[in-house]
């Protein structure tokens, strides 16, 4: 006979045993100290469920996101671009991610790379794609009033607009770097003034300071892209292509620069400071975003529209076969998901 209310016991589970003798061995492996815990945030175990993974719709960039993930600029016009685009391109539309591609100073001139990144067709008309160029390319382009061939480059690969990358420190250092004949900020100014496309501005891994900031939040651009130091930093990889002289004389340029939390405060600071005068309202937050903790907390912490970046990360898993890739972006997801639902950023009031 069941008595009301009695419930089924439900069978024994045949890992039990198992579980129990690896948590009694891993029991002393697992303690964490009281030093190494993550200050950043408040842990609330009691106030969600699991969970569930379901896709959400994040605003940016005039379209819409699945997750706050984006995936940063890096390489082109190599034998490996090809690969790792339209891998990236797959993980873009099987997690709804934007992209930057990188350099695509070689399709100005010419299509001999076209194929490597040409992902618009892969990724699908829905999510944000945008090209990249140099600042010293768009230098000469404005300049020689070309810029022409930046609109037909756009066209070609269907992308949404351009990315600026802003590198002065990578071109000295750089065997083959070029000069700049005036301030950046003058190149993305006249550019600015010939465009009706959308626009991004970056660092290439140091990150930029208070001023340089403050300048670009006054222009009407889509987005600004912190690249800060902590990543790949770019002035950093060219002193390890050039001689032993240059990378003693320079060696210290690679250490100067700002960290994307450090970007992060002054962005907050600009924002006080300049009211309605701020006319770019989103943000990519890169550079050294080690995982989804980090992205999580940037992006909680930033007053202003913004999703996180990630590019070496990203490259790590890119080379090879798809599903590398995929498994590294699915662990990412559900790291933020757990991170939404019970972590809360720290702030100066509970």
């Amino acid at each position: 006979m069941k008595f009301k209310n009695q419930t089924t016991i439900p069978p024994e589970d045949p890992n039990a045993a198992k579980r129990k003798q690896d948590h009694i061995e891993l029991a002393f492996q697992s303690q964490v100290e009281t030093g190494q815990l993550d200050q950043r945030f408040y842990y609330e175990p009691l106030l969600a469920a699991h969970p569930d993974n379901a896709p959400k719709s994040v605003p940016f960039l005039n379209k819409s996101l699945q997750h706050p993930i984006w995936v940063s600029s890096m390489t082109g016009g190599t034998e490996m671009a090809g690969t790792i685009n339209h891998n990236l391109a797959r993980a873009c539309k099987d997690f709804g991610m934007g992209i930057g591609l990188g350099s695509c100073r070689a399709l100005l001139t010419s299509d001999d790379h076209f194929d490597d990144f040409n992902i618009r067709p892969t990724m699908g008309s829905d999510l944000p794609l945008y090209a990249n160029l140099g600042i010293a390319q768009l230098e000469q382009v404005v300049l020689n009033n070309k810029v022409d061939q930046v609109f037909r480059m756009l066209d070609k690969l269907q992308a949404d607009g351009l990315i600026i990358h802003v590198n002065p420190l990578q071109e000295w250092l750089q065997p083959e770097g070029d000069r700049f004949t005036q301030p950046p900020l003058q190149t993305i100014e006249q550019y600015l003034e010939k465009t009706d496309r959308s626009v991004i501005v970056k660092e290439v891994g140091q990150g930029m300071g208070y001023h340089s900031l403050r300048a670009l939040f006054q222009l009407p651009l889509e987005a600004i892209d912190f690249a800060a130091n902590g990543g790949t930093n770019f002035a950093r990889l060219e002193l390890l292509r050039s001689d032993t002289q240059k990378q003693q004389i320079y060696g210290a340029l690679a250490q100067v620069g700002h960290s994307a939390e450090e970007m992060v405060d002054f962005t907050n600071k600009i924002i006080l400071e300049l009211g309605e005068r701020i006319r770019c309202q989103q943000v990519i937050i890169s550079g050294g975003i080690q995982n989804f903790l980090d992205g999580y907390y940037l992006i909680h912490k930033l007053n202003l529209p913004c999703v996180y970046g990630q590019a070496s990360r990203f490259l790590k898993y890119a080379r090879g076969d798809y599903e590398t890739l995929y498994d590294y972006v699915q662990s990412q997801v559900e790291g933020l998901a757990l991170a939404n639902a019970f972590l809360k950023v720290k702030t100066s009031e509970l």
